[in-house]
């Protein structure tokens, strides 16, 4: 079977209408199959890729992303390094330098590539949270109680078989 035909399937669910509405879960639309969007040829396609539903075209990497990474990891080992050495200064002093290293490397590998494909991931990540439904704390506490007594109830039931084992074990030891 070729790969598009498996993974239209597979990306065409539908619901089967057993979620719970009251925690607002939302049912996403059919996703739409592989099938006539232009992939011409699916064996370069990965198993991940295949799957992705934001699947997008990754940007290619400037021929500088290595440049880029490796002034990334200068800046980190001086910030290693200029820690050791500058030991005996103020703790305070080093860990403004500290910092300011750290935003000047991240600013650096915001730069390449991965960097941006990491902050766009940071993004969507932003964007999904917000759309959480939380739970009240009225639910909150509810189920933090439900919890406390469920373990309490198997606690004592591991307890009373550990006491019976133990209680014939010794019985037959004697």
């Amino acid at each position: 079977m070729p790969l598009y035909y498996a993974v239209g399937q597979w990306l065409n669910w539908q619901s089967s209408g057993l979620q719970n509405r009251r925690l607002g879960v939302r049912v996403p639309p059919g996703l739409p199959t592989l099938i006539g969007v232009g992939i011409k040829n699916t064996s370069k396609l990965s198993y991940p890729e295949a799957l992705s539903v934001n699947a997008k075209v990754n940007p290619e990497g400037s021929k500088f992303d290595a440049l880029k990474w490796l002034v990334v990891v200068a800046i980190v080992a001086v910030g290693v390094v200029g820690n050791s050495v500058y030991a005996d200064q103020s703790l305070f002093y080093r860990v403004v330098a500290l910092l300011v290293l750290a935003l000047v490397a991240g600013f650096v590998s915001l730069q390449t590539a991965k960097g941006k494909a990491f902050f766009t991931l940071f993004k969507e990540a932003k964007q999904e949270i917000r759309k959480v439904v939380w739970p009240t704390r009225q639910e909150t506490a509810q189920t933090t109680a439900i919890v406390v007594v469920v373990v309490l109830i198997v606690g004592l039931m591991l307890w009373g078989l550990d006491s019976l084992l133990s209680w014939l074990v010794s019985g037959a030891i004697g």
